[in-house]
């Protein structure tokens, strides 16, 4: 894919992802809440969205403050989310974050990647999520569906998400950067599939690559 046909590319998704439903952090973070973001992002890793959107709803209609969190006995936090993706783990890793914050950031969650990624399970696809949808700073939050598509399209060659995310930061206009982990992600879940990608109903697909699709639909 041409450089160029990045805005072309952008304005396609947006019109496309309007008729699926946002991701559950996304949803989530039309609370403005830095704290709710980064607890749904920590239980959205290894997990489905519809799991996600549930087991946060649970765990914030009992607590939704570092301190009511940190307070929750383990066992009860592991029953609140759940059937989320290593629950017994996530739980534990919720209550050292939330005592981190209190001891470290007077409760409040940093707004700096550097100081994010000091905490436990906060990796750089968590902390750049808590920069964007949490605090509306310009950062570029790569997943799997990120740095495939990103592949796919031929518009970065990169092999892993650190890469991606570097390779995203030297070239893709920076007016981008908060929204396009929004607009990958359904494109990914939705269309753009690692198996078999839907190209026939694809509004991007004339500008599309197809590095590495063996197979499409």
């Amino acid at each position: 894919m041409k450089d160029e046909h990045i805005h072309a590319v952008v304005r396609s998704l947006r019109r496309t992802i309007r008729a699926w439903r946002p991701p559950a952090v996304g949803v989530i973070a039309e609370t403005e809440d830095p704290f709710l973001v980064l607890i749904s992002t920590l239980l959205s890793l290894r997990t489905k969205d519809a799991v996600t959107d549930a087991a946060s709803k649970k765990l914030f209609a009992v607590a939704k403050t570092p301190r009511a969190i940190a307070a929750i006995r383990t066992a009860r936090l592991e029953r609140l989310i759940y059937p989320a993706c290593f629950y017994r783990v996530k739980a534990r890793t919720l209550k050292t974050v939330c005592r981190l914050l209190l001891e470290r950031h007077g409760g409040r969650v940093p707004d700096t990647l550097e100081a994010l990624l000091e905490l436990p399970g906060v990796g750089r696809k968590t902390a750049n999520l808590v920069i964007t949808l949490g605090f509306g700073k310009p950062g570029i939050c790569v997943d799997t569906h990120v740095h495939r598509i990103s592949n796919r399209l031929g518009y970065v060659r990169t092999r892993n998400a650190d890469e991606t995310e570097d390779a995203l930061r030297a070239k893709l206009p920076k007016r981008y950067w908060m929204e396009f982990n929004d607009l990958l992600v359904p494109y990914g879940q939705n269309l753009c599939q690692q198996v078999s990608p839907w190209c026939s109903r694809c509004g991007v697909a004339k500008y599309c690559a197809k590095v590495g699709v063996a197979r499409r639909r």
